[in-house]
């Protein structure tokens, strides 16, 4: 994979902040950013794809029933 340079400005806090879990880890910024990165776009990616499906099951009137709805807040009521 072919690796580009992109730059950007960053609160000096943050770049510091970078800075010392780069050295904790004994690794450099570049590394720790490209792990940062990798993590919100992992993120990201995951939440567009299942609202992608939430829609296509909208789309399908693929909807819980009220029994399915009333099962489920009984079980994260419980839970609590």
């Amino acid at each position: 994979m072919s690796k580009e340079n992109i730059t950007f400005r960053i609160d000096s806090d943050k770049k510091a902040a970078l800075e010392a879990i780069a050295a904790g880890i004994n690794r450099d910024r570049s590394y720790v950013l490209n792990e940062a990165i990798d993590a919100y776009l992992e993120m990201h990616q995951w939440q567009i794809e299942e609202i992608q499906k939430g829609i296509a099951e909208a789309n399908a009137f693929d909807f819980a029933s009220d029994a399915e709805v009333k099962s489920t807040f009984v079980k994260l009521i419980n839970a609590a």
